[in-house]
C-alpha cells in the first residue's frame, strides 16, 4: 500500500551532506511505490514560536510564514523524515525551531505514525547523534500514535558533497525502501 511519505531536509546549506541523505530516502521511497515529497528548508522563511498557544484551539499558526505550510504536509503525512546536519552534538537549530512550529499538530487528527531521523556530522563517533535523537524523541513523545521508525547516521562528513561514497547513503536508500 503506497504511503504519503514527507521528507524535511533542514540544513541551512543547500546540497549539503544531509540533504544527499534526505536525496537517498526519497529514492528509496518512490522505488518503493510512497508518494514522496521533499522540502528544504535553507531557503524558507520559518520564525520562532511565540509561545501563545493559540493553535491549540485553531490547529493553525498565528505567525504568516513557511512553517504552517509546512506544517499542513506534516499533519497529512503517513511518514516524516527528518534530515539535519549535527551541530554541537544536537540537531540544527531550523530543525528545532520547525519542531516548535509544529504545535498546531498537537491537538490534531495528525496521520503520521512513523518518524525517521537522518543526519550527519563531521565527527564519525556513533554517538555524536545521540542529541538530536534525544531531541526528536521528545517531540515524538507528544504524538503517542507516532514512533521513531529509524535513523541514519553519516558521521566523518564535513564539506558539501563529502558524504559520497559514504556507507550511509546506502543505508537511507534502503531505508525509504521500508516505509
Amino acid at each position: 500500500m503506497s504511503k504519503t511519505v514527507l521528507v524535511l531536509s533542514t540544513s541551512p546549506r543547500k546540497g549539503g551532506n544531509s540533504d544527499a541523505l534526505a536525496d537517498a530516502f526519497v529514492r528509496g521511497a518512490q522505488k518503493a511505490g510512497n508518494q514522496v515529497e521533499k522540502i528544504t528548508l535553507y531557503d524558507k522563511t520559518i520564525g520562532f514560536c511565540k509561545g501563545c498557544l493559540s493553535c491549540q484551539n485553531t490547529q493553525r499558526c498565528i505567525i504568516w510564514d513557511d512553517a504552517d505550510a509546512i506544517t499542513q504536509k506534516m499533519l497529512t503525512a503517513d511518514v516524516i523524515a527528518f534530515a539535519t546536519p549535527i551541530y554541537y552534538y544536537g540537531m540544527c537549530g531550523q530543525m528545532k525551531t520547525l519542531l516548535d512550529r509544529a504545535n498546531p499538530l498537537f491537538p490534531a487528527a495528525y496521520q503520521f505514525r512513523d518518524i525517521y531521523l537522518l543526519a550527519a556530522a563531521a565527527e564519525a563517533d556513533e554517538h555524536t547523534v545521540d542529541g538530536a535523537v534525544t531531541g526528536l524523541q521528545g517531540w515524538i513523545d507528544c504524538f503517542e500514535k507516532a514512533r521513531l521508525a529509524g535513523t541514519v547516521f553519516a558521521g566523518g562528513v564535513t564539506a558539501v558533497g563529502e558524504i559520497q561514497g559514504h556507507p550511509a547513503l546506502q543505508r537511507a536508500y534502503e531505508t525509504g525502501k521500508t516505509v
